[in-house]
């Protein structure tokens, strides 16, 4: 991770912690879930919302406003809500993808969940999805949620990261290990 990067997680982790817990003391976890899921689709729908939360011109009263209407129409957890106004208040909404990430992953936690990336070189079906995730939760002995991409230049197979764990059974990846192995050879 790079250095402002690293920073923004940071500074995202802490208020997440924060937000976790008072919901979580409140029993509204699942309204958080809810909240989460309605704010990380409003952040990669809006190009304009990225660009309130981002932008160093504009003011902090106007991204206070600019937040606080977002989270009324989203109808986001109080919680989250005023914790998104206390960002703004701080001039730290530049972190809000950090925290969005962050919560998912607290709740995915708490839940007993892991997420598992997987890259294929076509779009999986629904039949392989739920397949290879019924597969990795009997390996990790956990539910397994997967975040799927697609890299055409895998040619074929799949490369599958969980947590600190990477399998890769992609063509790319023989034949660049075969290609490797003709260097040694000649």
């Amino acid at each position: 991770m790079s250095e402002p990067a690293s920073i923004s997680y940071g500074i995202a982790s802490r208020y997440a912690s924060a937000v976790f817990e008072i919901s979580n003391e409140n029993g509204e976890l699942s309204d958080l879930e809810t909240s989460v899921n309605e704010l990380s689709a409003a952040l990669d729908a809006s190009e304009d919302l990225r660009e309130v939360i981002s932008s160093p011109l504009i003011s902090r009263t106007e991204q206070g406003n600019a937040i606080a209407a977002v989270a009324a129409k989203l109808g986001l957890t109080a919680a989250l809500s005023s914790t998104l106004g206390l960002m703004a208040q701080k001039r730290r909404l530049f972190a809000l993808p950090q925290l969005v990430k962050r919560l998912e992953e607290l709740l995915a936690e708490h839940k007993g969940e892991v997420t598992a990336e997987v890259t294929s070189a076509e779009p999986l079906t629904k039949e392989q999805s739920e397949k290879l995730s019924a597969m990795l939760a009997e390996t990790i002995g956990k539910q397994v949620k997967l975040q799927t991409t697609v890299d055409e230049s895998l040619i074929g197979g799949l490369v599958v990261k969980v947590g600190s764990r990477m399998v890769d059974t992609s063509i790319r990846s023989k034949l660049n290990a075969l290609q490797n192995v003709m260097k040694e050879v000649g």
